[in-house]
């Protein structure tokens, strides 16, 4: 098992390569104390940046040496589960197998993506267990094991005349369309690597074309990571490429970037879970992510901004002889998202509000709850303005879907899914239901239920149900017992006092005879919590969430429960990437970079702070003052007349010391910055500034 750390920024980003991750043998415990009383944390420091994604070393738990990791077999009861499954799936429909490998051009080469260092970024023998005649093991459910073997092989495929896509070097696939004389990229998977090898196995087998465009479909990094792998940045700067993407260019920014910056700490570590990245490859944890194969360990990710903004439904755009029209959907997958159709083709892509698979309503990760009505309303549009004409759908996850009556079903019942689990949820919301006792009872009509590009390959019905509550009716559940609770180190404490720990193990292990590993997670979180070096109290709440992961559908949730597991048995595990690159950090708007800083202010230490800082940003030609008082960092354009301090610099290094105030006088002595008035205000500014922890606690206090 691998992890990705910091080794050394892009060039133009050298001034960023003090800003590294702490470790949690490094904060002395700040989040059990945080999570044993009432109140903030109290851990002063550095302000850090995050997203180095370069470089693996061997993954171990945090203070430990690396060890090989053996989970254990799945038990009788999971045995028959998964078994039982197989009847209730199609098993015998077996078409995805066809239609996953149509068209194939030209396999990954050698089965691995490399990067000009030389290191894999991602190999398929990883997956070497997924062959197509490989058995079911009793450690995963069949419709998992299924779609995991669908989509094992790699390569550039074929889709129709002129679209060409590379598939399964990265979780998000390479589109290329094949205009009269440049190529239009959709989509740019997550990393410069994968990229990189999709243009060139295009160039060798297909055409070698200049990019004439790219279209980034919505705000997410697998989905524009990866663009300085397909064209050049002067290009993109002198206006000769354009980058087509929905909403304003600030719009995009903001939410490609805010979103894995702003809560990136807390995202980055849920995702972990979500996406076992913590989890070797292999059938008793990691098998794929279902809605694609998997992650590269240790890409290059980059950011260019949208040059050309679709804002309307119904612009449209001519490139290299083809006409791409858009349908501007906001507020489905992503804040900004939007469908392509390519008339001279008969062309279609939903971006990711139709996939062979059931998607998030609220995302595990963590991100702004979405709405599933829209996801529904857009693809009804969709149908009424092409269904009638379209002859292939290409998204990008997973694989086309050719032929309009196929089309029409597979868009008609993602359409169906997701109005249905929006109704329903709120049918139920409407006769008092919770959200977790309607999530408990909802389930799609067979009809649905029972197409496998509706499977819960990414969301699930239960979560996106309960985030249909969310998005609708807000955090609180309707019970009053849940509006102001203990904290849960409180409430354990007096559960087990009530109970006796010994009871609590007795009880667990009981209902763990018994195929109940809810029940055992459930109680044994008490006397975990309770208790958290009690070693026996932990290993059987580990063994209740193994076999709840071997028995779920749903690889997010199998990822979450067989981590925990794993980090109940062996400690916390270091983390293997964060949600932002150096390229996103440069990319940051800079009312999202003060806002980003805000968050890390120590608001109860702060509160008799009086701090007011300029930072002139010479590279952009642009002031923001900044101050800090009653707990509160505030910002805003222009300079202050009773600044305490002028910094002026680039940007590059203005970053380093908006979020790391201590380097300001290292950078100021090399050269890097200008500081003017009271350099003393920085150390003001650090004293005040809080560091998070990328491998804080979950399954403990």
């Amino acid at each position: 098992m691998s992890r990705c750390v910091l080794m050394g920024p892009l060039p133009e980003q050298s001034l960023l390569s003090s800003l590294v991750l702490p470790r949690q043998s490094e904060l002395d415990g700040d989040r059990q104390e945080v999570r044993a009383r009432s109140g903030a944390s109290s851990v002063t420091g550095e302000g850090r940046a995050q997203g180095w994604v370069v470089a693996t070393v061997p993954m171990r738990p945090v203070g430990g040496s690396p060890m090989p990791y053996r989970p254990k077999d799945a038990t009788p009861v999971t045995a028959s589960v998964n078994s039982a499954a197989e009847s209730f799936y199609p098993m015998d429909d077996r078409d995805d197998f066809a239609q996953a490998r149509r068209g194939l051009v030209a396999p990954i080469p050698n089965g691995r993506v490399v990067g000009d260092d030389g290191k894999v970024v991602f190999d398929l023998a990883d997956f070497a267990y997924l062959s197509d005649d490989a058995p079911r093991p009793d450690t995963v459910d069949a419709s998992l094991w299924r779609t995991s073997q669908v989509i094992h092989e790699g390569g550039l495929y074929k889709v129709v005349d002129r679209i060409y896509q590379v598939r399964n070097n990265d979780i998000a696939n390479l589109t290329i369309i094949e205009g009269d004389d440049g190529l239009i990229v959709i989509d740019c998977t997550t990393g410069v690597e994968p990229a990189a090898q999709g243009m060139a196995l295009f160039r060798e087998h297909v055409a070698d074309k200049p990019v004439a465009a790219v279209i980034y479909t919505h705000t997410h990094v697998d989905h524009y990571g990866g663009v300085k792998g397909v064209v050049d940045p002067a290009d993109v700067a002198s206006g000769k490429v354009p980058i087509i993407a929905p909403g304003t260019i600030a719009s995009f920014d903001k939410f490609a970037i805010g979103e894995n910056v702003i809560a990136g700490n807390a995202m980055s570590r849920r995702a972990m879970y979500a996406f076992g990245n913590l989890l070797d490859r292999e059938p008793k944890q990691f098998v794929t992510l279902g809605a694609g194969i998997g992650n590269g360990r240790h890409l290059t990710i980059t950011y260019l901004s949208p040059t050309d903004p679709i804002t309307e439904t119904g612009q449209t755009r001519t490139i290299a002889g083809l006409t791409f029209e858009f349908l501007y959907a906001p507020d489905t997958e992503a804040p900004e998202e939007m469908h392509i159709w390519i008339p001279e083709l008969k062309a279609l892509t939903c971006a990711e509000n139709a996939n062979h698979c059931l998607h998030n309503i609220q995302t595990l990760r963590g991100a702004r709850t979405r709405d599933a009505r829209n996801f529904a309303r857009y693809l009804d549009e969709t149908l009424e303005r092409w269904g009638d004409q379209v002859e292939v759908h290409f998204g990008p996850h997973s694989w086309p879907v050719w032929g309009n009556e196929n089309i029409v079903r597979f868009l008609e019942d993602q359409r169906d899914m997701y109005k249905y689990i929006h109704d329903q949820a709120l049918r139920l919301a409407n006769k008092g239901y919770t959200p977790l006792e309607a999530a408990e009872v909802i389930a799609l009509p067979h009809e649905l239920a029972h197409k496998w590009y509706n499977r819960q390959y990414h969301g699930t019905v239960h979560h996106d149900v309960r985030g249909v509550f969310t998005k609708e009716l807000g955090m609180w559940d309707g019970d009053p017992v849940s509006l102001h609770p203990h904290i849960p180190v409180e409430s354990a404490r007096r559960y087990v006092d009530l109970i006796g720990a010994d009871a609590i193990l007795e009880e667990g292990r009981r209902a763990f005879g018994e195929g109940d590993y809810r029940w055992v997670a459930e109680i044994l979180h008490k006397l975990v919590f309770a208790q958290p070096t009690n070693q026996d109290a932990k290993n059987l709440q580990a063994d209740a969430y193994e076999q709840m992961g071997y028995q779920t559908e749903a690889p997010q949730w199998r990822g979450i429960f067989l981590t925990a597991a794993r980090e109940l048995r062996e400690g916390v595990l270091e983390a293997s990437f964060t949600t932002a690159s150096p390229d996103t950090l440069m990319a940051m708007p800079l009312d999202v970079l003060f806002d980003f800083a805000g968050v890390h202010v120590i608001g109860d230490q702060a509160v008799d702070t009086d701090l007011r800082i300029d930072f002139a940003f010479t590279d952009v030609d642009q002031t923001w003052t900044v101050w800090v008082k009653r707990g509160v960092l505030n910002a805003r354009v222009g300079a202050s007349p009773d600044t305490q301090l002028t910094v002026s610099g680039p940007k590059a290094a203005l970053i380093g010391v908006v979020l790391k105030p201590t380097a300001g006088h290292q950078l100021a002595q090399a050269g890097k910055i200008q500081l003017d008035g009271d350099a003393a205000a920085l150390e003001n500014l650090a004293a005040v500034m809080d560091e998070f922890n990328p491998d804080f606690n979950i399954v403990t206090p």
